[in-house]
């Protein structure tokens, strides 16, 4: 099963003598078509992007066209989510030239569940945030986790008394 999704950018302005605004995930939608008669305002990166709202403190922008499907290879990472005090979606995002010029924007490029995912996004230098999983996805996950996680077996680590003495100069 695949879930439809889209995700909304925030731009917070902010005053500060160094830069005047910021960029954060504000939320994940399930996207069941109810944008499919927004026209959007120009496309960056391949995604089409629609200012949701524009005022003297903040701009929420709307990129539709993700989905989420699970994988049993990646169910260590759902785990490793829905047994977290708080499960989250992950978005990763880049900042991007505009098309008409100006500020840069922020494009969400890749949404996960799997905390291994971002954790390998981190790990590569990408921006990723994360906002609360809502308890219906919450559940969904975790069904997944209980029908296909198997953790690994954990290896018995020997007493260092049966590995046997090192005693310097016996080489034989």
């Amino acid at each position: 099963m695949k879930l439809k999704l889209a995700i909304v950018m925030r731009k917070e302005f902010i005053d500060n003598p160094w830069i005047s605004y910021r960029w954060a995930l504000d939320e994940v939608i399930f996207d069941i078509g109810q944008f499919a008669h927004k026209q959007p305002d120009f496309e960056v990166a391949n995604k089409p992007a629609v200012c949701m709202r524009k005022d003297e403190q903040a701009e929420r922008w709307l990129y539709t066209g993700f989905e989420l499907q699970l994988f049993q290879d990646q169910s260590e990472g759902y785990f490793l989510n829905v047994t977290a005090t708080y499960p989250a979606w992950f978005v990763m995002w880049r900042m991007e030239d505009h098309p008409h010029g100006g500020d840069q924007i922020a494009v969400p490029h890749f949404l996960s569940v799997s905390y291994n995912e971002a954790g390998r996004l981190l790990d590569g230098g990408e921006t990723v945030d994360n906002v609360p999983l809502d308890s219906e996805t919450t559940s969904w996950l975790n069904d997944f986790v209980n029908e296909h996680y198997k953790p690994e077996q954990k290896k018995r680590a020997r007493p260092a008394s049966f590995k046997g003495a090192n005693r310097p100069g016996n080489e034989g």
